[in-house]
C-alpha cells in the first residue's frame, strides 16, 4: 500500500513545481485555507478543494489537502481534545471511514469537470441552507450520527467535501456552545483525514505533484491556522457564522469552471 506514496517521495518534482506560475494562487489558496480552519474549526476543505481544483484538478487537490490537514490536526486537535464530545464524534467517524472507500472510487475515476461543478454545487447549497435560517432542532443521537458521517464520508472521499453533512447537524443545530461545536469539528475531520489517507495510498492519488504541492503549501497553511485559532477567541458567534458561510460561498464562486481564466 505505501509502494504509491514511496514512489512519490522518490519524483517529487520540485523544481517543476517552484517554477510553476500557478504556485503563488496555491500559496494563497493555503493561507486562506488555515485561517478559515483555525477560526471555525472547519472550513479548510471548503475553501481549499474548489480553488486548488480550478488550479491544479480535483485529484491534485483532494491528495494535497489530506496530506495538510494531517499536520494541520496534529498540530491543533491537541489544544482542544479534552472538550471533543467523543461519544458523537467516534461513531461519526467510523462511518465516515468506511463510506469513504466507495468515494475514492469517484475521484479516481469521475470526470473532473464535472467534480468541479459538483464541487461547487455542493458548497453553494449547504451555505445556503444554513444562511436561510434552518436549523436543526432535535439533540445529537447514534442513528442520526451514522448517517450524517456516512454522508460526509462519501462526500469527503469523493471531492474531499465531507464537511456540509456534519456543519449541518453541529453548525446549524441547537447545542449554543460553539467552543464544543469548534472542537467536535476538529477531531471530527482529523480522524477522518487519518482514515482517507490509508485509502488514498490504496487507490494511488498522492502523485508527486500532489505531494511537493503539500510540501511547499502546507507549512503556510499551518501557521495560518493558528492565527486563525487567535482570532475565534475575539469573535462573536454572528461574526463566527457570517465569516465562514461568506468566505466559503466566495470561493465556491470563483471556482467555477465558467472563471478558468482567472487561473490559467
Amino acid at each position: 500500500m505505501f509502494a504509491s506514496l514511496a514512489s512519490a517521495l522518490d519524483q517529487i518534482p520540485f523544481a517543476t513545481v517552484a517554477a510553476d506560475p500557478r504556485l503563488p494562487a496555491a500559496l494563497a489558496c493555503a493561507v486562506l485555507a488555515g485561517t478559515i480552519r483555525g477560526f471555525t474549526g472547519f472550513g479548510s476543505a471548503l475553501v481549499f478543494i474548489p480553488l486548488m481544483s480550478a488550479i491544479y484538478g480535483p485529484v491534485v487537490a483532494a491528495g494535497t489537502f489530506i496530506l495538510i490537514d494531517l499536520a494541520v490536526g496534529a498540530m491543533i486537535v491537541p489544544s482542544v481534545i479534552r472538550k471533543v464530545a467523543w461519544r458523537e464524534v467516534l461513531p461519526m467517524a467510523a462511518a465516515a471511514i468506511l463510506a469513504g472507500q466507495f468515494g475514492s472510487l469517484i475521484l479516481r475515476y469521475a470526470d473532473a469537470t464535472a467534480l468541479r461543478w459538483a464541487i461547487a454545487a455542493i458548497v453553494l447549497t449547504i451555505v445556503a441552507v444554513l444562511a436561510s435560517g434552518w436549523r436543526y432542532q432535535g439533540r445529537p443521537h447514534l442513528v442520526l450520527g451514522l448517517g450524517v458521517g456516512a454522508l460526509s464520508g462519501l462526500l469527503g472521499s469523493s471531492v474531499q467535501i465531507a464537511g456540509p453533512p456534519v456543519i449541518v447537524y453541529w453548525l446549524g443545530g441547537a447545542a449554543a456552545d460553539l467552543t464544543v461545536t469548534r472542537a467536535n469539528f476538529l477531531g471530527y475531520f482529523t480522524l477522518l483525514s487519518t482514515g482517507l489517507f490509508g485509502t488514498y495510498l490504496w487507490r494511488g492519488i498522492f502523485t508527486a505533484e500532489a505531494v511537493a504541492l503539500a510540501l511547499f503549501t502546507g507549512p503556510l497553511q499551518v501557521a495560518a491556522t493558528w492565527a486563525g485559532a487567535k482570532l475565534f477567541h475575539i469573535a462573536s458567534a454572528q461574526v463566527y457564522r457570517r465569516v465562514a458561510y461568506g468566505v466559503v460561498a466566495a470561493t465556491a464562486l470563483i471556482s467555477l469552471p465558467v472563471f478558468d481564466w482567472l487561473w490559467r
